[in-house]
């Protein structure tokens, strides 16, 4: 990466406070620190809970983006999956709208205060609200690491048929026992690790352990788009699928995304094409209220992967309270020595 000072970095920062139009992650607005940097925009968004030694990782995300830009593409259109959050099974119908044409949706499961008939109950709106529309839906859902072994093999019974179940379990290892049980069962649901690659030393563990089918892949907190690029490589040569998303990010951050699905290798079938990239979690901007740019489009349940700078009276009017944006860089200092 090109030498920079953080001095210099600071003076092109941007701290913004974005609203939610659903409550994500506990959270109903999302901060973020945006460079704007010779090369483009980067994104600088680890979430509030995160030390300085794993925000590193994203601020590497967010200073590669803005000062060496991204990879040269080998596609321009990307095949997103929509979000549910954890919201009651009466309100998916209106989170659904916000992804027109999208077939592909990852639903949140596992959330505290909730039982398993709650992700039933929404699980199914999901599954109804697509049959409706005349498409066969394709369900991910995703646990955040919020059950046990018993607790994930009960939940594939009685959510099937899935895509896949996102980090099911906590560590590893218990990926790899409710695979296993899976496949004792007969059950054919595939299991995806998340934080088990983003958030551990050793992101190939996973397959020295055959504890997933498909690794969740996401640029700020892996360290950048050709971070990424290398661990799908790895991944992809030990027979696991890759889906690449975001970390609700900003436009800037989804921009980062989209980069990087439109840089994976191609993957040819028999007749020479190539193998669509599975539906990657980057529509997440419509979990916004307010963004820095004017939205994508989503046509189809596809995104361009067209870069989209910020507007400047969207930054201005988004811009966050001073104390705020003094926070962000105090903590840009505290990462930068773990760069």
């Amino acid at each position: 990466m090109k030498a920079m000072h953080i001095d210099d970095v600071l003076s092109r920062a941007h701290v913004v406070s974005l609203p939610l139009a659903v409550k994500f992650r506990g959270i109903t607005t999302r901060e973020a620190l945006l460079i704007e940097g010779p090369a483009g925009w980067g994104e600088f968004s680890p979430f509030l809970e995160y030390g300085p030694a794993e925000s590193a990782h994203w601020l590497a995300a967010g200073l590669e983006a803005a000062y060496e830009g991204f990879p040269e593409p080998v596609r321009d259109l990307i095949e997103v999956n929509g979000t549910i959050p954890a919201v009651p099974a009466s309100e998916v119908p209106a989170v659904m709208e916000r992804y027109p044409g999208c077939r592909t949706f990852k639903i949140k499961v596992a959330e505290k205060g909730q039982t398993l008939a709650d992700d039933i109950a929404r699980v199914t709106a999901v599954r109804n609200y697509i049959i409706e529309r005349g498409r066969v839906p394709v369900l991910r859902v995703d646990a955040n690491g919020g059950w046990s072994v018993e607790q994930a093999v009960e939940a594939a019974k009685a959510l099937m048929p899935l895509d896949y179940m996102e980090q099911p379990c906590a560590s590893a290892e218990e990926l790899a026992e409710v695979r296993r049980q899976l496949m004792r069962n007969g059950l054919f649901v595939r299991v995806a690790a998340d934080e088990s690659i983003r958030k551990v030393e050793d992101p190939y563990r996973v397959a020295d352990l055959q504890a997933a089918d498909v690794a969740v892949v996401k640029p700020a907190p892996l360290g950048g788009v050709r971070r990424v690029l290398d661990v799908a490589k790895h991944l992809r040569s030990r027979h696991m699928d890759i889906t690449v998303a975001s970390a609700l990010d900003t436009s800037v951050g989804i921009g980062m995304g989209l980069a990087t699905v439109a840089a994976l290798p191609k993957i040819l079938d028999d007749e020479d094409v190539d193998v669509t990239p599975a539906a990657a979690g980057l529509a997440t901007g419509s979990l916004f209220l307010e963004d820095v740019t004017e939205p994508r489009q989503l046509i189809d349940g596809h995104l361009a992967a067209t870069p989209l700078p910020p507007d400047p009276a969207r930054l201005s009017g988004l811009a966050a309270a001073s104390e705020r944006r003094d926070w962000w860089f105090e903590r840009v200092r505290e990462c930068w020595q773990f760069l």
